[in-house]
């Protein structure tokens, strides 16, 4: 390197480390890229500026990556470690033509002569700003030293760093070879590498909103159904037209990138107030999906409104768009909806039930920003889950995305999101609401209460799901629906909206996030008095870690590295954890009191799919005390479409039974059972930690009986009337026999329930009862429950018909 260059590095060094704060994309690229650090790595950036060379110097030496200013001694050879694909003029020496295909071809040629050579060609982007078409970085490199110092004030707290997956010229050189065709082509993959990475980082052109407006007043659909909107009494062409606009007002995002730059440092401040940490597992999954061209639309499980800000956020820092985002309408209040629709909120109304013009309207803006090119989000099971489970999915704004697939320029890929906390914002007031306190309308007064509670939540986490890519799932389960399409609501569509929907789901759960609350939650919940010493605590929680690392739910579930006794510190150090821990002359008790048990049931929720069936294998062999392996897999198949339909599981009959073997041999090797010759049995040395994993389903098989009972008493009921008589009832056992789980008595699980014994039979075409079927199942529901159970039942049942 030269002495002026290094001198030009050396006053550059200065206003960078003042300056400019940028992040890493991904933050560990070593391990997340795969790179194997033992050979040769070239850097390659889109175009020449020592600024982003020093940049990525700063940021390879902290990541213990090669430094990019060195060079690479490869067979006696000094190359350059870093190259640009496009020169400019520049102080040091004139524009270079083609120096970028020169240094590859240099590399090539020496993996022709030495087999054993494998450079990695790494892309390397240095990003100043992310508005599209006004901060791009191609028009900083034209600029002279003072414009780009003028550039790193303005831009310096909004630059990333992004790696992307690295290129072998191994294979280039054995799959192409090595000549200067080869070395050309190299480059000229790398420029559209670069286009589409910037693309992916900053998104489309805004829209002009009224321009976009007007051009959605002259589609057939609205002029249509302002048309029919004019028909109505006291109304006319120019009233209806007038509330179309009033409408597209109503609903349409106004993102503002300043507000966005403005929103990053202000969520930054938050996030580090709130959490303790916040952490991303499979991010490169969607930037991958960017990359390639994909309309994605995110689809998270909705904890907190918590959830809106974070996921726009983490994006941002993974160097993706913040999507739109579908918000309820309940939002949009001074000062919340202004600020959440300039960073890209648009706003949706709880129904569309006999308002053809709005719906038709929401229909066509959602169609837009598809045309257009930007990522959506939206919610959907419709609201925040209030007792921690996954809702029943609502298909309006799935339907809505399917329609979109046909006028779709690029493919359009639905992405599932899990996201967790150890603390919710929130869990006070859900657990009033279910109880059956009012829920209290969003405004200022509230967002400023919320404020005062902002103290440190623990962890949070967010695990991006596997893709659903919608053309080609079409393609698979529906291939008849590119013809069809045309139709009003071809015959397929309903149920391939449902499908759809209910994979998402199913996606979702598969991302689970197990962390230290949820775990110590379960153990102590699965306790009657909600308490345990210390030791066997500890044992139950190192038994769940074993058995959730073992037996693999779904290989996107993530799980805690730290052991038991790490997890239940961690816990205890969480202000407002309720976990209270009492000495006396024999050890350490650790126990909830009632208000925190009913909490803590909301985030033994989030992980209760996975445990589900763990916990009935534990109830079957508890309740039989020594039972054949075969009798297990018969219960958990008749049982198993409940809990599926319910806890939204993913096994087929296939996959279930090898899951079921995986469980059984674990609780086996951990001596929780025993298996003698294929007959399961109970091992009285671990008798307290099966009756700890058995307890975990006993609630459900609870209000399967409830239901059933009253479905066989009383043939006659309607489903509504069905689910209402059950709910009554559970309440009643819930304050019997202290259920602290407010979600036992929830209509909506009586509700899926019920929907499930008509998807297996258990009604008829005419929604007649097949009672036979029904005794079948509960007479085996019998053998897993306790006697004092089955009579509170009874009796709540002849306590409410003689009410009635």
């Amino acid at each position: 390197m030269s002495k002026l260059r290094c001198f030009y590095h050396k006053i550059l060094r200065l206003p960078l480390s003042l300056m400019v704060k940028s992040r890493t994309i991904p933050q560990n690229p070593a391990n997340e890229l795969g790179l194997d650090l033992t050979q040769s790595i070239i850097y390659v950036l889109p175009y020449s500026s020592q600024t982003d060379v020093l940049i990525l110097q700063k940021h390879c030496q902290k990541l213990g990556l090669p430094d990019p200013l060195e060079t690479n001694n490869i067979n006696g050879q000094q190359l350059p470690r870093f190259v640009f694909l496009e020169q400019n003029h520049c102080l040091f020496k004139p524009k270079e033509a083609n120096k970028a295909q020169a240094i590859f071809n240099q590399y090539l040629s020496l993996h022709r002569d030495d087999k054993s050579l494998n450079v990695q060609v790494i892309p390397v982007s240095v990003l100043w700003g992310r508005a599209p078409g006004k901060e791009n970085s191609a028009k900083l490199r034209s600029l002279g030293f003072f414009q780009r110092l003028i550039a790193m004030i303005w831009f310096g707290r909004d630059n990333f760093v992004r790696f992307s997956q690295a290129v072998s010229l191994r294979y280039m050189a054995d799959e192409h070879g090595s000549d200067t065709k080869i070395a050309h082509k190299l480059s000229r993959v790398a420029k559209m590498h670069f286009s589409k990475q910037r693309y992916s980082a900053t998104g489309p052109q805004l829209p002009n909103r009224q321009a976009m407006f007007n051009k959605l007043l002259q589609t057939p659909s609205i002029l249509a159904a302002i048309e029919e909107e004019a028909k109505k009494p006291k109304s006319s062409p120019e009233k209806a037209r007038k509330e179309a606009e009033k409408m597209m007002n109503e609903i349409a995002a106004k993102v503002n990138h300043n507000s966005l730059r403005v929103a990053d440092r202000s969520l930054s401040w938050l996030w580090n107030k709130l959490y303790q940490g916040i952490t991303v597992e499979n991010a490169d999954r969607v930037r991958k999906l960017a990359l390639e061209g994909h309309e994605i639309v995110y689809v998270p499980c909705h904890r907190s409104h918590m959830d809106y800000l974070l996921l726009s956020y983490l994006l941002y820092h993974e160097g993706l768009v913040p999507p739109h985002i579908a918000a309820g309408i309940n939002l949009n209040f001074w000062p919340a909806g202004p600020l959440f629709r300039s960073w890209g909120a648009f706003f949706i109304r709880r129904t569309f039930n006999g308002n053809r013009l709005y719906s038709t309207i929401f229909r066509e803006y959602l169609a837009e920003l598809f045309h257009r090119g930007y990522s959506v989000e939206y919610f959907i099971e419709g609201g925040r889950s209030r007792t921690g489970r996954l809702l029943s999915p609502k298909t309006g704004m799935m339907a809505m995305t399917l329609r979109a697939v046909q006028g779709a320029t690029r493919p359009i890929s639905i992405v599932p999101v899990h996201i967790g906390y150890e603390h919710v914002l929130e869990v006070d007031t859900y657990a009033k609401e279910l109880r059956g306190a009012k829920k209290e309308k969003e405004n200022a007064a509230l967002v400023f209460r919320v404020i005062k509670k902002l103290s440190n939540l623990g962890q949070g986490f967010v695990n991006f799901g596997e893709p659903i890519q919608l053309n080609h799932y079409l393609n698979d389960h529906y291939p008849q629906w590119k013809e069809e399409f045309g139709h009003e609501r071809p015959q397929w569509f309903n149920n391939a909206v449902g499908d759809v929907a209910n994979l998402v789901m199913v996606h979702i759960n598969n991302a689970a996030t197990v962390n230290s609350k949820n775990l110590i939650g379960t153990a102590l919940l699965n306790s009657r008095q909600r308490s345990l010493t210390k030791e066997q605590l500890l044992e139950q929680v190192e038994s769940y870690l074993q058995l959730l690392r073992n037996v693999t739910y779904a290989t996107d579930v993530t799980l805690p590295t730290e052991n038991a006794e790490q997890l239940l510190e961690h816990v205890i150090s969480l202000p407002r954890s309720g976990i209270l821990v009492e000495k006396d002359s024999f050890g350490e008790i650790v126990r909830l009191d009632r208000e925190s048990a009913i909490l803590m049931t909301y985030y033994r929720n989030n992980i209760q799919h996975l445990m589900v069936l763990p916990s009935l294998i534990a109830n079957i062999v508890l309740h039989h005390e020594a039972v054949s392996k075969d009798l297990v897999f018969q219960t958990i198949k008749q049982i198993y479409p409940f809990l599926k339909a319910e806890l939204f599981l993913h096994f087929d009959e296939n996959t279930l039974d090898t899951y079921i073997e995986g469980i059984i041999n674990e609780l086996t090797q951990q001596n929780v059972i025993k298996n003698e010759n294929d007959m399961l049995l109970i091992s009285r040395s671990q008798v307290r930690t099966l009756q700890l994993y058995s307890a975990g389903i006993r609630e459900q098989l609870q209000r399967y009986y409830i239901s059933l009972s009253v479905l066989i008493e009383q043939s006659e009921l309607s489903h509504k009337e069905l689910e209402a008589k059950s709910c009554s009832i559970a309440q009643r056992l819930s304050v019997l026999h202290g259920i602290n789980a407010p979600e036992f008595f929830d209509k909506a699980l009586f509700s899926t329930f019920i929907s499930s014994l008509k998807a297996q039979g258990y009604f008829d075409n005419e929604n007649k009862p097949n009672i036979e079927k029904a005794k079948d199942t509960i007479t085996l529901l019998q053998s897993l429950m306790s006697t004092e159970i089955q009579f509170s039942i009874q009796g709540a049942m002849a306590k409410l018909d003689n009410n009635l």
